[in-house]
C-alpha cells in the first residue's frame, strides 16, 4: 500500500520493509561484534519498539538478556514535553551493560529520562540502540550508539509506531501527507 487511512489522517509510504530490515541487520551485526563479551541486558522501551526490538533480536546472536519497559511521551501527533512511566524495570542492573533499544528518538527527552534513571539504579555501561533518529529534532545531549536509519523531522506511522494508539502493525514506515 502506497498510501493509508488512519483514522482522520493520510500517510504515504516512506521506508519499505526490506529497507528497514536490512538496516536492523547491520546494526545487529555491529553489536554482536561490540558486546560480544558483555553479556548485555537489553531493555525494549514499549509499544513502539517492539518490532524493532524483534527483528534485531533475530540478528543478536550473543549471549544476553531481554525485558521491557513502558513509557509514555506523546499525545497525538505531538510530544506531550513530559514522560511518564507505566511499567518500570524490576530487574538487577547494578554494574550490567545496558543497551536500550527504542523506536525512535527525536527530543531525546525521553531517552535522557531512560539514562538517568538506569545510572540511579546503577548501571554499568550503557549503550542506546534506536531504529529511527530525527537528528534536526535532537534538543538533548545525548550519545546514540546505534543507528539503523536516520530521518527528517516528521510524523510517521507504521513498524511499530502509531497515531492515536493505530498504525503500529504496518511493516513499512509511512509520513503523513499534510496537504
Amino acid at each position: 500500500m502506497e498510501i493509508v487511512q488512519i483514522r482522520d489522517k493520510k500517510f504515504k509510504k516512506f521506508i519499505p520493509e526490506q529497507e528497514i530490515l536490512s538496516s536492523i541487520r547491520e546494526i545487529g551485526e555491529e553489536i554482536n561484534e561490540n558486546l560480544k563479551d558483555k553479556n548485555p541486558l537489553f531493555i525494549s522501551v514499549l509499544n513502539g519498539a517492539f518490532m524493532f526490538t524483534s527483528d534485531l533480536m533475530k540478528v543478536v546472536n550473543i549471549p544476553c538478556e531481554i525485558t521491557f519497559i513502558k513509557l509514555s511521551s506523546y499525545e497525538g501527533l505531538y510530544s506531550s514535553g513530559s514522560v511518564k512511566e507505566v511499567m518500570g524495570l524490576n530487574e538487577n542492573i547494578v554494574g550490567r551493560n545496558v543497551v536500550i533499544l527504542e523506536d525512535i528518538i527525536d527530543t531525546g527527552l525521553t531517552m535522557e529520562r531512560i539514562i538517568d534513571s538506569l545510572k540511579a539504579k546503577g548501571a554499568g555501561e550503557i549503550r542506546v540502540a534506536t531504529f529511527l533518529q530525527k537528528p534536526d529534532a535532537l534538543q538533548r545531549d545525548i550519545k546514540i550508539d546505534y543507528v539503523a536509519m536516520k530521518i527528517p523531522n516528521e510524523f510517521i506511522i507504521g513498524y511499530g509506531l502509531d497515531y492515536n494508539g493505530y498504525g503500529r502493525n504496518l511493516k513499512d514506515v509511512y509520513t503523513l501527507i499534510t496537504d
